[in-house]
């Protein structure tokens, strides 16, 4: 039995209440970027009466500034409804003899809101290990994406419960007929299976919200086994301190419980605990089955870690939940203060969004150039501009942030296997045997009348083409394409060009396959011969002209102006491939002269004349971060 506790929205969950186990669903949604997931949100918090008409707004669950800016999901966001079902005469048909729970009665429905960016799939695996179901969303406009199909074998992995659903039903272009052969085409389900509705007017989200209850099972009843909680997120609060997001999965947790973190090995005790509606929502338990929030009390961010278990102190479990697999990073960039005075500031701030965002890595760096720092592991560009905005507005910190790179293998001459993460650490090219980088599957849906637009692209990209697939027949024929390709190619400019060459129609997803052998050089940039480590690249040796070129053309157009002529060179080594000069502020000294010979004037254009040579053998040039994010964005 899992007991609720009295809802201070009008629900009545409590004490005053037992509500069976079996009337509990736990479930998400999953979709490609775009697709209405925060939308459809919106309506079950209406239709449910979790959140009231004085309260509600769009995208309600998207609580950051840049997700409502964007209009994307980025943090996975979880909220408990409260439903009941009101046709007495609606039939169950429940899957593996799961009981369902009496007819009219009220059902405890925990939403987790998912990411639909490929940069951020790791919140997506790690909600999907939290419930038993998932809705898988299609826009109706859009069809069958690339990451519906990415998130769609995430959740099979885990053998959730899938229901899908084509949104959007509204709009004057949708093509329901196409994205059911689509889906058909991709599960093998029924067509009478797929649901229908419109986040936006509210049609059909009912039947999404019953079909959930005939066909997600209820949690399986442990509750007499001793307590363990797996931790699918986690935040920190000024007031409260580390704030874990919870699955109760084995017994109860109560307020007041001497707690333990089996990974982190750290004893706690439970100040607060409920759920989110979305609100916080105190408790006096969390049961068996259902999902919330424990507030820890700790201070030390590293000791709550996404993926622990918690366990009782006093009724402590043998063992604790398989967790997640940890993230591999894909691109790395280093993360400089701009003010070498707030690197404790840049720390403790890191480690704030490390536990808000378990797929960052992050380790300390040293740059000649630009002082101490952080090397921070990314799962695309994407999730490194999110990144540096939220240190920027969350935190208010100035950085400055060093060309992204992939990590290479290196095999050194004396047989030494390493790992390199930045240019800083390339070592002599005559102390190399080998390089080898990583390469990515790639998998890429385009309208068919955009075929050979893309393959040209990935082509000039060394990409290797693999096979096409036909997702739909007929007019307005969708093909997806299936290819190998280096990760450096990705990280740049990839998918706005992609974008371009197909009309802004097609969508891509990629996951790591194998390290290959590759021929890589260090390209170091100068200004005022003064070497600027920020900017050092590593590149393959047969683009270094092409990459050089383009970056010292975009130092040129973005630095300002100095009293001397400035010469902006890139180099491999000590050979100089590529160079620009950027002319000298010419300042009229001759204009302050109102008379006089030749000869007066001659004195001050020498004077001018040594002074602008003295600047060039002694004069610094302070490079604005505009400049960086320039080539950054080349």
């Amino acid at each position: 039995m899992a007991q609720i506790e009295k809802c201070p929205t009008g629900g009545n969950y409590g004490g005053k209440r037992m509500i069976m186990n079996s009337n509990v669903r736990n479930f998400c949604i999953i979709a490609h970027i775009d697709h209405g997931k925060s939308t459809l949100a919106d309506r079950f918090l209406e239709l449910t009466g979790t959140v009231s008409k004085r309260d509600m707004k769009n995208q309600i669950l998207d609580s950051m500034d840049l997700e409502r800016e964007r209009g994307i999901t980025i943090k996975l966001t979880p909220v408990r409804m409260k439903y009941e079902l009101k046709n007495p005469n609606y039939k169950f048909q429940a899957p593996n003899n799961h009981q369902v729970g009496a007819q009219n009665s009220e059902f405890i429905l925990n939403l987790i809101d998912t990411p639909g960016h490929v940069d951020f799939n790791y919140e997506v695996s790690r909600s999907l290990a939290a419930v038993e179901g998932a809705v898988l969303l299609v826009d109706a406009t859009q069809g069958v994406q690339a990451q519906t199909i990415a998130n769609l074998y995430l959740a099979l992995e885990q053998n959730l419960v899938i229901i899908p659903v084509i949104n959007k039903i509204d709009m004057p272009i949708a093509d329901v007929k196409k994205t059911k052969a689509e889906i058909i085409h991709l599960l093998g389900c029924e067509e009478d299976e797929i649901l229908l509705t419109s986040a936006k007017t509210g049609e059909g989200v009912d039947e999404i919200l019953q079909a959930v209850i005939k066909l997600v099972p209820p949690p399986t009843d442990n509750s007499s086994a001793p307590p363990r909680a797996l931790i699918f997120d986690s935040e920190y609060n000024d007031y409260k301190g580390v704030v874990a997001s919870v699955r109760i999965v084995d017994g109860e947790l109560k307020k007041g419980d001497k707690i333990y973190l089996m990974t982190t090995k750290t004893p706690a005790e439970i100040l607060e605990i409920g759920y989110y509606t979305p609100k916080f929502t105190p408790s006096e338990k969390l049961a068996n089955g259902e999902i919330g929030y424990v507030v820890t009390g700790l201070k030390e961010v590293r000791d709550c870690r996404v993926g622990d278990t918690i366990t009782s102190a006093v009724k402590n479990a043998e063992s604790p939940l398989p967790g997640y697999k940890e993230t591999k990073p894909m691109v790395f960039a280093g993360i400089f203060p701009k003010e070498g005075d707030a690197y404790q500031e840049l720390r403790e701030a890191i480690e704030k969004l490390k536990l808000n965002d378990a797929s960052l890595s992050y380790e300390p760096e040293k740059s000649q150039a630009l002082g101490f720092g952080f090397r921070c592991g990314f799962l695309g560009m994407l999730h490194l501009d999110i990144f540096q905005e939220r240190l920027r507005r969350e935190h208010n910190l100035e950085i400055v942030i060093t060309t992204p790179s992939v990590a290479y293998k290196l095999l050194k001459t004396g047989g030494e296997e390493i790992t390199i993460r930045g240019p800083q650490e390339m070592p002599d090219a005559s102390r190399i045997q080998k390089a080898y980088e990583p390469i990515m599957f790639l998998d890429i849906i385009t309208p068919a009348d955009f075929v050979g637009n893309v393959m040209g692209l990935i082509s000039e990209r060394r990409g290797r083409y693999l096979n096409t697939e036909y997702l739909s027949a007929g007019s307005g024929q969708r093909a997806l394409l299936h290819y190998e390709i280096p990760l450096a190619s990705l990280i740049t400019d990839f998918y706005d060009k992609l974008k371009t060459v197909t009309s802004g129609y097609a969508s891509m997803n990629y996951e790591f396959k194998e390290y290959t052998e590759t021929d890589i050089v260090k390209l170091d940039i100068f200004v005022a011969d003064e070497p600027v480590e920020a900017l050092s690249t590593l590149v393959w040796r047969e683009e270094s002209y092409k990459t050089g070129k383009k970056i010292v053309e975009s130092l040129k157009e973005t630095l300002p102006r100095q009293q001397f002529a400035l010469k902006i060179q890139a180099a491999i080594g000590g050979k100089i491939i590529a160079a620009e000069r950027l002319s000298a502020l010419r300042k009229d000294v001759l204009a302050k002269m109102s008379g006089g010979d030749y000869t007066r004037k001659l004195k001050l254009l020498q004077k001018q004349k040594k002074g602008k040579k003295k600047l060039i053998a002694s004069g610094k040039v302070d490079i604005p971060t505009e400049s960086y994010l320039a080539v950054l964005k080349r």
